[in-house]
């Protein structure tokens, strides 16, 4: 059979920028194992399958190494999919997925992702990421993921990952996130994330990051609308929005190609 196949680089308006996921129409789904094979042979962080059912959209994640509870840049390059190439009607697109409705909104080629908001609890942080750090934190929070939170935008930059300690710490679907205030104009904060015994490292734009970002830079910068950076070699932007129990997470995409494959 032929299957569709979209790669689009989410949170970005441009090609080679934000975080390329993959966007696999399907009618019916397939075994776990063989979605893992096919997110495996597309060597990017996340492909998003999805089944259109007409009132609900059906929505899952795969990375090269499992299936994820929660991703916020195939959910944007999935509804771009749909908007751009599959002519949705609705401005509302509602996903049905493993982290319940996820509701994305599109405005002017703009995509806003309604999550639901993570915020973190002051945590200590285990000995292996501390020994993997080249930069310790000044704060570790822990929601899904750990939450380290530095003084500078420079010390997140510079941070480097030792894997063979890194690769000894199991977060499950999580991963660990650095952050601090941004020394750019118009840009409140900026991030980096990482994910232990994953296939890629450093994710290049992590939405659901932005689930524990959000709410922490809101309380401590005192604003409820925030515009973020997540500072990758690719680089993607972010227009965030706390709303107490959810957060709004708004970006652009492009599409890079789209083609077939046969199984």
């Amino acid at each position: 059979m032929k299957y569709n196949i979209y790669q689009v680089d989410a949170f970005s308006n441009q090609v080679f920028g934000g975080n390329p996921a993959c966007v696999i129409p399907l009618k019916k789904w397939m075994s776990d194992a063989i979605l893992l094979q096919i997110a495996q042979e597309n060597a990017v962080s996340e492909t998003a399958f999805f089944i259109d059912k007409g009132r609900d959209i059906y929505l899952r994640w795969f990375t090269p190494d499992h299936e994820i509870d929660l991703c916020g840049h195939a959910t944007l390059a999935t509804a771009h999919v749909l908007k751009k190439k599959l002519k949705y009607p609705l401005n509302e697109i509602k996903f049905n997925t493993m982290s319940g409705i996820l509701k994305v909104n599109c405005v002017d080629d703009v995509y806003y992702l309604d999550f639901p908001s993570r915020p973190g609890e002051i945590a200590l942080l285990p000995k292996k990421i501390e020994q993997s750090l080249n930069i310790q934190p000044k704060q570790v929070f822990k929601s899904r993921d750990y939450m380290l939170v530095y003084d500078t935008q420079k010390e997140i930059e510079d941070i480097k990952i030792n894997r063979h300690f890194f690769d000894q710490v199991n977060l499950g679907h999580g991963g660990v996130i650095v952050t601090s205030k941004a020394n750019l104009i118009g840009i409140d904060f900026v991030s980096r994330y990482f994910t232990p015994q994953a296939t890629i490292l450093e994710d290049f734009v992590t939405g659901s990051a932005h689930c524990t970002l959000i709410p922490f830079w809101s309380s401590r910068l005192n604003k409820k609308k925030l515009e973020a950076l997540q500072i990758s070699h690719r680089v993607g932007r972010l227009r965030c929005v706390d709303m107490l129990d959810r957060v709004i997470i708004g970006g652009e995409a492009k599409l890079f190609s789209q083609g077939e494959f046969i199984m």
